[in-house]
């Protein structure tokens, strides 16, 4: 896996071991932020703050960051995950524009003041069909984690049948192989 477009471009990006994750492959990486640098509803990417929940290796949000993203929080509960993402803060250099928050997506509760602003850029990839999406998303408002415009990037399988999102409404849905990416608009 490497860092598709931007200041990191090319680079290496480490993954945990095993078959707990399943990180987004280069190619559908490349087109879910095509989509997002070219669709008028999703938010400008230059300056965004990003959340990358369940976030695996952090790819998503290290793309994002690539591609001029202010700040990232990665959000795993994983111990071999959250060692994956730190190898990569460390690899980019990245310490003043990230975090690591070891915390079940689904069950982040209140924001806490010292991590800033709200997230503009949701990105989830839960485990498939493990039903963790509805919760993570309910807890993204309750816990004013985002704005009020926030756009989300849920990415599930391919024949999965996505519910409605109490706050959320769909905007675009995309497939890329195995994966679905569907784009969701607070409110």
């Amino acid at each position: 896996m490497r860092i598709v477009a931007g200041r990191f471009k090319g680079r290496p990006l480490a993954a945990p071991r095993g078959d707990r994750t399943r990180p987004t492959s280069d190619k559908a990486r490349e087109a879910l932020f095509n989509v997002l640098t070219h669709a008028e509803w999703a938010p400008e990417l230059d300056g965004a703050r990003i959340i990358d929940l369940f976030a695996g290796s952090g790819g998503l949000g290290f793309e994002a960051i690539s591609r001029g993203g202010a700040f990232c929080l990665f959000v795993d509960i994983d111990a071999g995950a959250r060692g994956a993402i730190r190898d990569n803060i460390e690899a980019f250099q990245l310490f003043g524009n990230t975090r690591l928050h070891r915390r079940s997506a689904t069950d982040l509760g209140e924001k806490p003041a010292k991590l800033g602003n709200p997230f503009d850029l949701i990105f989830l990839d839960p485990p498939y069909g493990k039903d963790l999406a509805p919760p993570a998303l309910a807890g993204l408002i309750e816990g004013h984690w985002v704005t009020e415009d926030a756009l989300a990037a849920l990415e599930v399988a391919a024949n999965e049948a996505v519910p409605d999102f109490p706050g959320w409404s769909q905007v675009d849905e995309r497939i890329w192989g195995a994966a679905k990416v569907v784009f969701l608009k607070r409110g």
